[in-house]
């Protein structure tokens, strides 16, 4: 969960939202397939250990962005600590096609338009970040392309950098408070909460003009607070603010909730275990969770 210019909750909120006890896991919908969840890396200390984001590299290496922290943090299969980068506001970490770890930066109200993405070798036993581009405002999750392309979530809608790492200015999709994005062949589905709460929408990459709603997610007939979401599949799975982990159809816009847990913040795929997803949390945990059939 962020805290956008458009949708801002107060710090006091987040800080007892993180501080919740977890819902219990049976609280998927009826009728949904139970998704089983189990702790890969246990919470440190509450809201300062806030995760917001991960991803795994090819070396099967875990890298979570604590957001508070301000620290890009690296663990390897064991669970182990294995290098800590300092990260002005770190949100989405990414591998790219070059083999090297962008990650996201500036993801915070205070930090204005002093957004914008790095790059460091994941590999290095001491990776040392060098700027990529700046100037963004809340930048916050981010994807690659088929096109290798690295495709940001800001505050101001979806933007994409080029190969040279510039800015495309012919390029964007206009989505307030945009937050989570993955890309899917010729398709970026992304969430946001601007325009409307609980929003997943999506555009072609050769026509980001063409943004079309997919799914609003509520909880209890209220809008639910959707934070990042992953491919995974056949499916588009989001996390949200109240803990759900949510199953979207794309092509109906169908959505299911899964599971019922703390509150989630961002998804990623495991390749060491292709069947699950691992999630981080406000609470600071890492989950490992294994979609229902």
């Amino acid at each position: 969960m962020k805290f956008r210019t458009a949708v801002r909750l107060p710090l006091f909120a987040a800080v007892l939202v993180a501080a919740a006890p977890a819902v219990p896991a049976a609280q998927a919908a009826p009728g949904c397939p139970q998704a089983r969840v189990e702790v890969a890396v246990p919470a440190g200390v509450p809201v300062l250990d806030w995760s917001e984001n991960l991803t795994v590299d090819a070396a099967g290496n875990l890298w979570v962005a604590r957001l508070w922290r301000q620290q890009l943090q690296r663990y390897d299969a064991t669970g182990a600590l294995t290098a800590t980068i300092s990260v002005e506001y770190p949100g989405a970490p990414r591998l790219g096609p070059d083999g090297l770890l962008y990650v996201v930066f500036g993801d915070a109200p205070t930090a204005g338009d002093r957004g914008g993405v790095l790059r460091l070798d994941p590999a290095a036993a001491d990776p040392v970040p060098e700027v990529v581009v700046a100037g963004l405002t809340m930048p916050n999750g981010a994807d690659f392309g088929p096109d290798g392309r690295l495709y940001l979530a800001t505050a101001n809608g979806v933007v994409r950098l080029r190969a040279d790492g510039t800015l495309d200015p012919e390029w964007a999709i206009d989505a307030p408070a945009a937050n989570g994005i993955a890309v899917d062949g010729d398709t970026a589905y992304l969430t946001s909460n601007g325009d409307a709460l609980g929003r997943v929408s999506r555009a072609p990459l050769a026509d980001p003009a063409a943004h079309t709603v997919v799914a609003e997610l509520t909880n209890g007939g209220l809008p639910d607070f959707v934070d990042d979401l992953v491919w995974h599949g056949g499916a588009l799975y989001a996390a949200t603010l109240t803990g759900r982990l949510v199953r979207i159809d794309p092509a109906s816009g169908a959505a299911c909730a899964v599971l019922g847990t703390q509150p989630l913040t961002a998804l990623a795929a495991d390749p060491a275990r292709p069947g699950t997803l691992l999630a981080s949390t406000e609470g600071g945990s890492i989950l490992r969770i294994t979609p229902g059939e």
